[in-house]
């Protein structure tokens, strides 16, 4: 596979779905003249995450599209040779999922649906069931959106079913019970790094991690994009404000380095763990 570029996407999307989708064309073809293959965009940019994560109002929520929604078409058509990471609400009928859709010019590669959810989503949102990774042009992909890399187990089950990079997807706000008076000294920013760092050297693989930026109702977004190596080292990063961070990475090679010696999946004791 060789080097790769990957870019991780800060930006703001909201209800407006031609607008977002003008974003995501102005994004793709940026990250097209840096080179990338591989472009994450944040979660829920084809419409834009909740307004307010705590009481949820049901009239207000994000606009739900079918798997097979024009708009992701039209994302994979603008891909072409590049791979592309979205969220988007997903209508399944009777519920929906806060999900994400890889695509490129050949169609959907891989989907996903969030498992894990903060206590206000489960008003808007049913939970997805399952991880699996998924073969792509740029190498095996696992996704996940928002909380689910709180969890360990989220990131380790994609790692053991074979995903090199692991894309994660975000649209995770400050601190919503105790705000910083700056963005850098809030506590989810800290853990927000943290999280990205940890599954990424925990599972020796690479990692990259998208994030919205600006304010949508009562929620102020941290943005914070990044690729982050397999031993746990930042590679690009924005910050706060909108940007796209990119980084050229052998993925295969910085794996098998970092696993040459303390390979964290094969040493693993898992009848000794409850």
């Amino acid at each position: 596979m060789g080097t790769l570029r990957i870019a991780a996407v800060a930006a703001h999307f909201g209800r407006d779905l031609d607008f977002d989708m003008q974003r995501i064309g102005t994004l793709i073809e940026h990250a097209r003249g840096s080179g990338a293959a591989l472009l994450v965009l944040p979660d829920a940019a084809l419409g834009g995450y909740l307004a307010d994560l705590r009481h949820p109002d049901p009239d207000t929520l994000p606009p739900a599209l079918p798997p097979d929604s024009p708009y992701l078409t039209k994302i994979g058509e603008l891909a072409g040779d590049m791979v592309v990471c979205v969220g988007y609400c997903e209508d399944a009928g009777d519920v929906r999922y806060n999900a994400a859709a890889c695509v490129s010019g050949d169609g959907v590669l891989g989907r996903y649906r969030k498992v894990h959810q903060p206590p206000g989503e489960t008003v808007a949102y049913a939970a997805g069931e399952e991880f699996s990774a998924f073969d792509t042009p740029v190498g095996r992909i696992g996704m996940l959106i928002d909380y689910d890399k709180t969890f360990p187990e989220s990131a380790r089950s994609l790692a053991l079913d074979g995903a090199e990079i692991l894309a994660c997807l975000s649209a995770w706000p400050t601190s919503i019970t105790n705000r910083a008076p700056r963005m850098t000294q809030d506590r989810q920013a800290r853990l927000f790094d943290l999280y990205d760092q940890a599954r990424a050297a925990e599972n020796q693989v690479v990692l990259a991690s998208s994030n919205q930026t600006g304010a949508l109702g009562g929620m102020r977004f941290l943005g914070q994009a990044k690729v982050v190596g397999p031993g746990g080292d930042i590679l690009a990063r924005t910050w706060s404000k909108a940007g796209i961070a990119v980084a050229e990475v052998d993925v295969r090679s910085e794996i098998a380095t970092a696993r040459r010696v303390l390979s964290h999946l094969a040493e693993r004791k898992p009848g000794s763990y409850r």
